[in-house]
Formats: C-alpha cells, structure tokens, sequence
C-alpha cells in the first residue's frame, strides 16, 4: 500500500473533525475553503491540534478560516515546532496586553457560565477537582496587586478558596434567574475581593437533586473561550473523582504562552436582554441552507442579522463585529487566559443567496487574518500605529454554541448551561447564538440608550422573518430580493421614532 502524503493524512484528520466522508471531502477540498465546507471555529482548533499531536504539522488558523481552498492550506502545512520548555516564572508580573483596558471596566467586565445541575451532587469531590483546576491553570489563581508604579498580576501557589455556596431562591421564582440576579448583586463579595483572583465558582442549590454551578470570572484572567474549556475539564474531572480516580490535571500552558488581546480600551453599554426561541422547523431549514450553501449554521443566522441590519442602510457590506480568538489554537484547546477579541466582518449584500452565504463565511475567515496581522499589544505600548486603530462595527454577532453543547451527562449529573447577562455589554447590539441542536435559543443584548425596548422586540421579530425568507430562498435568488421584501407585516422601520440611529460604519 502506497505512503500517505503529509496532505492526505491531515485530509484524514480534517474528514474526521468535520464528520465528512473523506472521499467526498478529498473531492471540494480543492476548491473550496474550510469555512465553506462547514468548517467552524472549534472545528479548526481541535483540527490544529491534533495535526500537531498525531502529525507533528503545524496548520495556522487563520489560513484555516480564510478564503484558499482547503487542500491549498494542507499543502501548505510545515513541521510542528516543539513546545518550549517550561521556565520558572516570578509570582509578581507586569499586566498582559489588554488587562489595563479590562481591569479599567470594573465590575462591568465580570461574565458568568452557569450549569444547571440535576442528579447526586458530590460537594466534596466538586471542591476537589475546583481545587485541582485551579491548580492546572495559572489564570484561574491570578490576583492583582500592586506592581512597580501600577498594579501587576500576583500569580498565586493556590486558589484561597474557588467555591462560594449561596442561599436558595425564594419559592416561586424563576430559580435560575434568581440565582443570577443574587450572584450580580454580589459580584463584590463572591470574586471581587482585594487580593484573590477574580475567578470564582458559586453553587446555589435550586431543589432536591438539583444545583447551579455558575463559573463568574473577569475579563482581565479568562474569556468566553476560556470559560468552555474550564466547563469541559471540570466536568471530565469530577467524573473521574466520583468514579475513585485522580482528576488527571496536569499543569497547563499559562496566560504568558498565549497571545491575549490588544490593548484597545473595549467601549461598554448598559444593556438589556431579549432571549428568544427558534422552532424545530426553523433550525432544521437554517441547517439545510447551510449544508446546501457549504457553510455553518452560524454563518446563516450571521448572514441574517446582517441583512437586517443592512435593510435601510443602503451600504453595499454591513460591518458586523465577531468574537474571535486571537490565537485559537493554543487558548481555547489549552490555556486559560484573556485571548478573546473582537474583529470586523464586512458582509457584502450582494449576488445569488448561496453566493451571499458563502461570502458572509469568507468575511468570517478574513476577519480572523486581519486579526492575525494586527501588533498584538501596539496599543498597550503606546506605539504610533497603536493611536488610529480601525473603529470597532458598533453591533456584534457571537455563536457560543459552537464551544459548548447546550446538555452534558458527567458522573452522574446532567449539566444544562446558562449564559447569565449581567447588565452590561460591548456593543450597543449583540445578537448571540446560545444553543443551537437542543431548543434553540438566541438573545438580543441591546443598550437601551441607543435602542427603544419596543424597537428592540421589532429587531428580533425583525430577525425571525429575515431568517425564515432566508432560508426559503433558492440559491440562485438575488440577495436583493431579500433585502426587498424583509420588513415583517406589521413591524415598524428600526430604530423607533425618537432612538438614536444604529450607525454601521
């Protein structure tokens, strides 16, 4: 039998990832780039890694999730290069490019992942992986202290005490919101204390047999990629302590291996939330369009939100920021840190619904190599460059489905996750995919200072018939008939009279 070539078996590996057969994936990897073929970020990240574990090939994710065709960047694949050995590091650090800003918005930049937990839970063996997690991870025990002439991080030997318990919710309320609204009000006490991490866990017990487990962590140690990556260790670990083993931790790379992100001051909203549901029938026409068009399912509902934002603009692309990370490669697969970023993803309105589709993928992969390019911590130094940075699209779009499922089963326990909202934001409109196969939830962030509520509920009954049309348009149908005929019966122009308008550029 002939030797595979370095290209064949990273097309191997890629066919593996994506669920494809490889024949068939061996067939359009020629022409058509990874995004296209339903390649999504997670998707990239663990192809990335295991081409280095089981290859010894490096791939570059930017090249990944742009616009060559994948067979173009297999072939470009070079020889791993080897992990640097560790180096004794001082407990007392200057800031990572980035925290300043972070550490600038206070309380404001606290977020929370919450699992609602149903089943036998073992507080003992939860207090022990918590316990070795944060061992494992530099950025899970990373304090701020004084620090020459400013603050510094204060890396310490271990977490002081990672879980906080607090009281039940009050019969007959929501026990999940409820939980989140105690935890908001005492962001302070449970993660803010002078001189401990500004990471925490805290356990609310809901009823019998069930808990909220919610990871709170601030902007300046661990962000929306990081915070998956705890939930999926923590919950592999604690299997394995009720089962009588180790949690099977070891030390992982820390926030000084990654690249965190720039230093660009992040502006922050008040805002509110609309969380809204999807039918069966919708996301299972979304998924269809994407799989016709070559795309993931969060380039369909991206490609929709740009569309209504693009309705009475009259621009020819609608800049839409997204959540990326800035080196995905090593921070969600590895580390713990602050890697998350935000880049611009212009959205051209233009050509036949596939085309427009595959072009919305594309502008995602380009966004990620502008990202890439941009001098990580330029701004943090002061540097020239770093005084006239590109102005950030004033609305986002975010698939954190991607990154986590919607249900786990470990150890006995069922998980079920919550994004908490905790009443402040980065733009002043986020549309966030929350969970996508299992009851498809999506919520609208808006900053009611710029948005009406009454406006803000148009925009996401806005958003429903934009998507529906979408995805019963053939593929050849020209874009602009969607962009004709998108105001929903009965809605108004967005924004409401007397709001300020939503600019897009």
């Amino acid at each position: 039998m002939p030797t595979r070539t370095p290209s064949e078996a990273l097309l191997d590996l890629a066919a593996d990832v994506m669920g494809l057969d490889a024949r068939t994936l061996a067939a359009r990897a020629a022409g058509s780039p990874f995004i296209t073929l339903g390649g999504t970020f997670d998707r990239a990240a663990r192809l990335r890694l295991r081409a280095g574990e089981a290859l010894g090939l490096g791939l570059e994710l930017h090249q990944l999730m742009g616009p060559a065709p994948l067979a173009d960047v297999l072939d470009c694949a070079v020889p791993a290069a080897p992990p640097a050995p560790p180096r004794p590091s001082p407990a007392r650090r200057p800031l990572l490019p980035g925290q300043r800003a972070a550490l600038g918005a206070g309380e404001s930049a606290y977020r929370v992942l919450s699992a609602e937990l149903s089943g036998p839970l073992d507080v003992t063996a939860l207090r022990a992986v918590l316990d070795a997690l944060c061992d494992r991870h530099e950025g899970l025990r990373t304090a701020f202290a004084p620090y020459g002439d400013g603050v510094g991080r204060h890396v310490l030997d271990r977490h002081p005490d990672p879980l906080a318990e607090l009281p039940g919710p009050a019969p007959g309320a929501d026990p999940v919101a409820a939980a989140h609204s105690r935890l908001a009000a005492e962001l302070r006490r449970v993660a803010g204390q002078p001189g401990r991490p500004p990471v925490a866990f805290a356990l609310t017990a809901l009823g019998p047999g069930r808990h909220l487990l919610s990871f709170v962590h601030h902007e300046a140690v661990a962000d929306g990629f990081s915070a998956a990556l705890v939930w999926r260790e923590l919950l592999t670990g604690y299997e394995r302590v009720v089962r009588g083993s180790a949690p099977g931790y070891a030390a992982a790379p820390g926030p000084d291996a990654v690249c965190t992100a720039s230093g660009a001051p992040a502006p922050r909203f008040r805002t509110e939330r609309l969380a809204f549901a999807l039918d069966d029938a919708l996301r299972d026409a979304v998924d269809a369009t994407a799989r016709r068009a070559g795309v993931p399912h969060s380039c369909v509902l991206l490609a929709a939100w740009a569309l209504v934002l693009g309705r009475d603009s009259g621009a020819d692309a609608v800049p839409v920021g997204v959540e990326l990370p800035r080196h995905p490669g090593a921070a969600p697969m590895r580390a713990v840190a602050a890697c998350g970023a935000r880049a611009s993803a212009a959205c051209e309105l233009e050509g036949t619904t596939d085309y427009f589709l595959r072009g919305v993928a594309c502008a995602f992969g380009e966004a990620l190599g502008r990202l890439r390019e941009e001098p990580s911590g330029a701004r943090e130094r002061g540097t020239a460059h770093a005084l006239a940075p590109a102005p950030p699209a004033p609305v986002l779009f975010a698939a954190r489905d991607e990154w986590l499922p919607a249900r786990a089963a470990y150890g006995g326990l069922t998980a079920r996750f919550h994004h908490a909202h905790l009443g402040s934001g980065p733009a002043q409109a986020a549309l966030t995919v929350l969970r996508w196969r299992d009851d498809p939830l999506l919520c609208l962030d808006f900053a009611p200072a710029v948005i009406r509520r009454a406006a803000a509920v148009r925009l996401v009954a806005e958003v429903r018939h934009v998507l529906g049309a979408l995805v019963r348009a053939r593929a050849w149908a020209p874009v602009d008939d969607l962009l004709a005929r998108s105001g929903a019966p009965g809605t108004a122009p967005f924004p409401a009279a007397g709001t300020v308008p939503l600019p897009l550029c």
